[in-house]
């Protein structure tokens, strides 16, 4: 929940708190280290200005580059990297949390550059591929540009704890599965085989989303990224999945029916928005082509639209006792992790 000034002046008006109350509050919550996300105009030049950077050295590198040779490259990457950290303990001395994280995740970013210049400076890279097809195809031999970048995001989640961290690691996760399946299969990698791998890495991803869940549910919100990859490799994989079966497309948007539950649960929106197009697009696919001479199918979706809303109504006039009579079964670290949204 985002407790903002005017939620503080409303309970003040309804005799909730005094006026020093709300005062004391407020300066309370401004002295507290704030190291997540906000929609202001200072975090969004923070992650615009980010993003232009970390791109510039991932989806935006060109074949100008290769013009330094594997040493140039390496040489150059570094100096970009011991850049990146010089700022990195700057901005966290001085207290600014967001350009920290995000300086150390330009670190990051920087990895699999400087072991592609070094597998070139060591005359092993395997092929005529060049550093921007990293984010474009699939291939084994990206592996050790993964692995290493993984290792460097683990070690520096775990030196400065920033949550912005995690968000090229799930990249990369992402990419390892496909690559590695690449290797296993031989580089034989349809897109049949492509849509499950992806579909099975989402839900791993998910579920290790949710332990980091657990287990940082008193810190920060380092699960946010994983989670976003991974409904978004489960959703776009079960999504692209072929099937003639009216029991399958209502099974797919049961599916994702459940994909809004657990996110209404987790208070995880990226459920919900994926989950809710899944079900406008089997709602689409009936009134297209099972119920398309009905004139009966679009009154009954908009009875059923209302009475979601009726469901709504009661949810909110009873969301506590029925949030606590649930939560009470639950275990004690999944209780506090709901408690804590």
């Amino acid at each position: 929940m985002n407790l903002t000034k005017k939620n503080l002046e409303d309970a003040v008006k309804a005799n909730i708190l005094s006026l020093e109350q709300s005062e004391k509050l407020i300066e309370f919550i401004n002295k507290q280290p704030n190291t997540g996300p906000k929609f202001d105009f200072t975090h969004v030049l923070y992650y615009v200005g980010g993003l232009i950077a970390i791109g510039a050295m991932t989806l935006f590198m060109n074949l100008g580059w290769e013009s330094f040779g594997g040493v140039g490259i390496v040489v150059i990457a570094l100096f970009y990297a011991v850049v990146g950290l010089k700022l990195t303990n700057t901005f966290q001395v001085k207290g600014y949390a967001i350009p920290a994280g995000i300086c150390a995740t330009f670190v990051i970013a920087l990895t699999p550059l400087a072991v592609y210049g070094l597998q070139h400076a060591l005359g092993i890279w395997p092929d005529e591929s060049v550093y921007r097809d990293y984010h474009r195809y699939i291939q084994w031999h990206w592996l050790y540009m993964e692995l290493s970048t993984l290792a460097v995001g683990a070690i520096l989640v775990w030196k400065y704890k920033y949550p912005f961290l995690m968000m090229p690691i799930a990249v990369t996760l992402w990419y390892l599965t496909m690559d590695v399946t690449a290797m296993i299969s031989g580089g034989d990698f349809d897109w049949a085989l492509r849509k499950l791998v992806s579909m099975y890495t989402g839900l791993l991803m998910i579920a290790l989303a949710f332990w980091i869940d657990i287990r940082s549910r008193h810190t920060a919100d380092y699960a946010f990224w994983i989670y976003l990859f991974g409904v978004l490799a489960f959703w776009c994989g079960m999504s692209l999945q072929y099937s003639d079966s009216e029991l399958s497309k209502f099974i797919y948007f049961t599916i994702n029916l459940l994909m809004i539950a657990v996110g209404v649960l987790l208070v995880r929106r990226v459920f919900v928005v994926f989950g809710a197009i899944g079900c406008t697009g089997y709602i689409g696919h009936l009134a297209a082509d099972i119920f398309k001479d009905s004139w009966l199918f679009p009154i009954s979706l908009t009875l059923l639209g209302l009475f979601i809303i009726y469901l709504g109504i009661l949810w909110q006039k009873h969301e506590q006792s029925i949030t606590s009579k649930a939560q009470s079964i639950l275990p004690t670290s999944l209780r506090e992790l709901l408690a804590s949204k």
